[in-house]
């Protein structure tokens, strides 16, 4: 069986602990057999950063955005654990997705990985509920402060021209904390165009919701973006059968809780961080969630929603055999492999992709995944706990009856 050739290549960033060992697992078995795999590496593993000052970091985001498709393992962002375990790091490198985020100005998408014999807690959701977080921004780049005295503070802005604007934030009598958040206009319409445009590309509804009735110009310029930026796809929502719905964002959690899925829901970014967490969960686990970044012009880059799975990591140290499940991952290389195929008209790189998706999930249909599936499987239907390489090796014979 001749091997799928790529004329472009797609930039490959690879990440830290145990999903950098599934990383080349699932390139050596479910990847490299079948595809002649062209693309522009980069080791975005922690010592890797810290050898480059992350300028790695930066040197990644820059090729995405010269080659427009990319794939990410999951990394490390150190913290003074991190400082103990890794004594050779030099300062406590800032997240690469933020990095990443920041130079392509992207909106992430999270979408539940679905199976029929794993049903979600909320029993009427049936399709995927994709979340899409405004990662930049709110309480994320907020300043805080704690006085301990009664007192007065206030908000002021100095323009460039000189003139100030000042507000009474509030008068206290006594110990208090303060938090002074902030958004950009620009940024906010980055993310309702990608939003928009992720709507049209994936023909999905598209909800948005903040708290605009108590943050009025805060959270109001949110929706007046979004209702600004509808108008420039009203036509093409309408041509495809979707449509833009704006509500309260706890009207929304009402509504998402009585739906049956299957639509996007656009939130800011504290609310898109804690809702995507729930739509996991609900679905069955994070190790099922998918993350795409798609940047305004279309720049795209695909990973994991989860972290490097530390505690596997430090026991495949030790020699021990793990059942990490590796989907979320499979699913961002399958992502990649078909986003690149379609930007470059390669039809047989697209089926590839889509074939191993499904031969990802009728593995687990066929009662053969990872240890942390088996108590989310339906009662009565097959569920065999094994290491990932025997889950891996398994999709492969899937596979390779699907493309042959």
């Amino acid at each position: 069986m001749s091997k799928i050739r790529m004329t472009t290549p797609l930039v490959e960033m690879d990440g830290d602990e145990m999903t950098r060992i599934l990383w080349q697992m699932i390139k050596d078995i479910l990847i490299l057999p079948f595809v002649d795999l062209h693309t522009e590496y980069y080791d975005l593993g922690l010592l890797s950063r810290n050898a480059t000052a992350d300028q790695i970091t930066i040197d990644s985001a820059l090729a995405t955005r010269k080659y427009g498709v990319a794939v990410k393992c999951a990394t490390i962002t150190p913290n003074r654990q991190r400082m103990e375990e890794y004594p050779e790091l030099t300062e406590m490198w800032k997240s690469p997705n933020g990095t990443i985020r920041s130079i392509l100005d992207g909106t992430v998408f999270r979408a539940p990985i679905t199976v029929p014999s794993i049903r979600p807690v909320v029993k009427n959701w049936v399709k995927p509920i994709t979340i899409a977080r405004h990662a930049y921004g709110d309480v994320y780049r907020s300043v805080d402060l704690r006085t301990d005295e009664p007192g007065e503070c206030h908000l002021t802005f100095t323009g460039a021209s000189g003139k100030k604007q000042t507000l009474l934030v509030q008068k206290v009598n006594g110990p208090a904390i303060w938090q002074g958040a902030h958004n950009t206009e620009a940024s906010i319409r980055s993310f309702a165009k990608s939003c928009f445009q992720y709507a049209v590309d994936t023909r999905q509804d598209l909800w948005f919701s903040t708290k605009d009735t108590i943050a009025k110009i805060y959270d109001g310029e949110f929706r007046m973006v979004f209702e600004q930026e509808y108008e420039n796809y009203r036509e093409k929502f309408a041509e495809l059968g979707i449509t833009y719905f704006y509500t309260l964002i706890d009207d929304a959690v009402a509504r998402v809780i009585r739906s049956e899925g299957g639509y996007i829901w656009a939130c800011k970014n504290y609310d898109g961080d804690v809702m995507s967490d729930m739509v996991s969960t609900a679905f069955g686990s994070l190790a099922m969630m998918t993350s795409v970044l798609v940047a305004p012009d279309g720049t795209t880059e695909y990973e994991a929603a989860h972290g490097t799975v530390t505690r596997h990591y430090y026991k495949y140290l030790k020699g021990e055999k793990t059942s990490t499940n590796p989907i979320a991952t499979i699913f961002a290389w399958s992502g990649a492999l078909n986003k690149r195929g379609e930007l470059d008209h390669l039809p047989e790189l697209q089926a590839f992709a889509k074939a191993l998706e499904k031969a990802s999930l009728q593995t687990i249909t066929d009662g053969i995944m990872t240890k942390d599936l088996v108590a989310l499987v339906e009662p009565g239907l097959p569920a065999q706990a094994v290491d990932s390489e025997e889950f891996m090796q398994a999709i492969a014979e899937r596979l390779q009856k699907l493309l042959s």
